[in-house]
């Protein structure tokens, strides 16, 4: 996922071109995933994986579909909005013998929904922050969830908005179309609860919030 700036949402299409995927995924082989990101998957895995299916919204390069698959899912499906991160991450699982048990689609996760099959478990990495509409995007993100669904977002605290006035104040200034945004996630946790999931908070940093619910067996 890009590392530009704190919300490197791959879910961003418009700034997010081949040059900053391949670097990504050069990162990812050198590095491994974020610490949010392995703290997610650490979580997914520890409840389970072997034989799942796994929707990753805004999925990137692919570090928790290429985890997860090596960890036992029979398959994934991506939906991410940059087409250039879309085929580094097919070109990626392919290489490493996934081809046959993924599947990448470009596009607006909210806007394409209704093609999409649901999933054991459904991820947004770092996703939440860059869809001004956070109501639509966990309804439509519940929706396809059976067994779990992880987020990884910022914190709703007044230096965390602080921090995004300013970098939108830039992206203005830049003319990029690219804006952060830090919702209000109470409203989120109620959506997902109320869809009968409860929550087990897996990282709280400075900046980020892991947090994995489960649908009680």
């Amino acid at each position: 996922m890009p590392a530009q700036g704190p919300c490197d949402c791959p879910s961003c299409p418009n700034v997010f071109s081949r040059d900053e995927a391949d670097k990504d995924l050069q990162r990812l082989k050198e590095r491994g995933p974020d610490p949010t990101t392995k703290a997610l998957v650490d979580a997914i895995r520890a409840l389970g994986i072997e034989g799942a299916t796994v929707l990753d919204i805004g999925g990137g390069v692919g570090a928790i579909q290429l985890q997860l698959l090596e960890a036992g899912a029979a398959s994934t499906v991506s939906v991410d909005a940059s087409p250039d991160y879309v085929l580094v991450a097919e070109a990626e699982a392919g290489r490493r013998g996934f081809g046959d048990r993924t599947r990448h689609l470009t596009g607006d996760f909210v806007a394409i929904a209704a093609e999409v099959e649901p999933a054991d478990v459904v991820t947004l990495d770092k996703v939440v922050c860059c869809y001004p509409d956070m109501s639509v995007l966990i309804d439509r993100s519940v929706a396809h969830a059976r067994r779990m669904i992880g987020l990884v977002y910022p914190r709703d605290a007044d230096w965390v908005r602080a921090v995004a006035a300013v970098m939108n104040v830039a992206f203005r200034l830049f003319r990029s179309p690219t804006r952060f945004y830090i919702h209000r996630m109470a409203g989120a946790d109620r959506l997902i609860r109320e869809a009968g999931f409860e929550a087990r908070p897996v990282r709280r940093g400075l900046f980020w919030q892991v947090v994995l619910y489960v649908r009680p067996a």
